[in-house]
């Protein structure tokens, strides 16, 4: 069966494993200060390279056309940016050699894995909502479950309550 139905796997303890290569990754949501601590435990033991990556979302075509309204718009990519600096400064200031961009796409978690796959990197760390049952796949809260199906390294999913929404 497809990505689609395939459950992940629970990844490795991050005490037994030694990052040279982390990104740290939103579907657009703010990165929170838990998914940076659990940033910081991965990278620091082999001082790793972190990529901050997140997604400006793309809202679609218009009956298979891309449509430029359906882009992120200034502002949306401006808060993008905003929060993958905040996230890289916070990151730099822990020591780290950091990098970061924001990637518009309608499909998040296919880009996240594959941005990650370019980076060469050995980990990826997301905050995450709780896990919806049935609905949840149609969800865009939902793609850090997806990157965690779809990924061929630990995906390290951060939870972040069920007070958010997406």
């Amino acid at each position: 069966m497809g990505a689609v139905f395939r459950r992940a796997s629970p990844p490795p303890d991050p005490a037994t494993l030694r990052v040279e290569r982390l990104v740290v990754a939103s579907e657009g949501r703010p990165i929170d200060w838990s998914v940076l601590q659990q940033a910081f435990e991965l990278a620091r033991p082999a001082g790793a390279q972190v990529r901050v990556i997140s997604i400006a979302r793309v809202w679609g075509t218009a009956l298979g056309f891309p449509n430029p309204h359906l882009n992120p718009s200034r502002r949306e990519w401006d808060a993008q940016r905003l929060l993958v600096r905040e996230a890289v400064q916070a990151l730099e200031k822990a020591g780290f050699e950091t990098s970061g961009h924001v990637v518009g796409t309608r499909r998040a978690a296919r880009r996240i894995v594959a941005e990650a796959e370019r980076f060469g990197a050995e980990a990826i760390v997301m905050g995450a909502d709780p896990k919806r049952q049935l609905l949840g796949d149609f969800l865009w809260s939902q793609e850090p479950y997806r990157v965690a199906r779809r990924a061929r390294v630990p995906v390290y999913l951060v939870p972040l309550g069920a007070s958010r929404s997406g």
